[in-house]
């Protein structure tokens, strides 16, 4: 008689029909609903709703404010998890529970706490204003919110597997005569792409959709610093649901494509180093 392996989860059918049904409950349903929504008006009513010059604008700022805040998250939350895993100091741990303050901190109170800091009169603004730093109430202002609320998702990802990575490996390189720069790209960066490229999407995905700490320190100025979500909450406010549903679905349709893009990148890097 053949051995059954006996596992700690229910069975495949089990199992696949509970992660189904919570799929559908929680994403799939609300997804169907929204786009059932937007079809309401049709193809033609839906690409002028999406195709508004205010709608343009807040797409444009939308996406390329959260992608520079992604790739500034990424550089500085690689920097940070090198220094958190490879180095000890004094408050070592309180530096490291830092990290997680974006994610306990209210959104809300996130914005007005960065607002306070770099307005014209704020304790960093009043230093940067004279040097032609204009912070809040601009581009440059919703990308430091963003990239206050991205960092944490790229330390995070990146801390463990650099805990796991031997340092032994990098003496061994350099024992044979790698120069330090070889020993990063050839050595460290093999290992850290995939999650580094992990983190980056995640910290992308929560920047396109942060209102809380944005709305604050953005100055919400139709055509130069309103973000789309705010654009959809200002639909909502004047009773035009069709019309903030379909700039919702355009918007949930541009962030999979941004998002399947950067993942077959990530499938990509694990095939060449022979993981997947």
């Amino acid at each position: 008689m053949r051995s059954r392996t006996r596992r700690v989860l229910p069975g495949f059918g089990l199992s696949m029909g509970i992660t189904v049904f919570a799929l559908s409950a929680v994403v799939l349903l609300p997804l169907a609903a929204a786009i059932m929504k937007a079809s309401g008006l049709g193809w033609g009513g839906f690409w002028e709703a999406v195709t508004t010059p205010r709608a343009v604008a807040a797409f444009r700022l939308s996406f390329s404010v959260s992608f520079v805040a992604a790739l500034v998250d990424a550089v500085a939350g690689l920097l940070i998890a090198w220094v958190l895993v490879r180095y000890t100091f004094p408050g070592k741990r309180f530096f490291d529970a830092i990290v997680d303050l974006p994610f306990a901190l209210p959104t809300a109170v996130a914005g007005i706490a960065l607002t306070a800091l770099y307005s014209k009169n704020g304790w960093l603004g009043q230093f940067l204003y004279p040097l032609g730093l204009e912070t809040a109430f601009t581009p440059l202002g919703i990308g430091i919110a963003l990239t206050f609320i991205g960092l944490p998702f790229v330390v995070r990802i990146i801390q463990p597997v650099l805990a796991e990575m031997e340092p032994e490996i990098e003496e061994a390189a350099a024992t044979l005569g790698a120069t330090r720069g070889v020993v990063f790209c050839k050595v460290i960066m093999p290992e850290l792409l995939p999650p580094l490229l992990t983190g980056f999407t995640m910290a992308f995905a929560r920047a396109l959709g942060e209102y809380g700490s944005v709305v604050f320190i953005a100055g919400n100025m139709p055509m130069k610093t309103e973000i789309l979500p705010l654009l959809i909450i200002t639909q909502l406010e004047q009773f035009q649901y069709q019309q903030a549903t379909a700039l919702g679905v355009a918007m949930l349709a541009l962030s999979f494509v941004f998002l399947l893009i950067i993942n077959l990148l990530q499938r990509w890097t694990l095939v060449r180093r022979g993981q997947a």
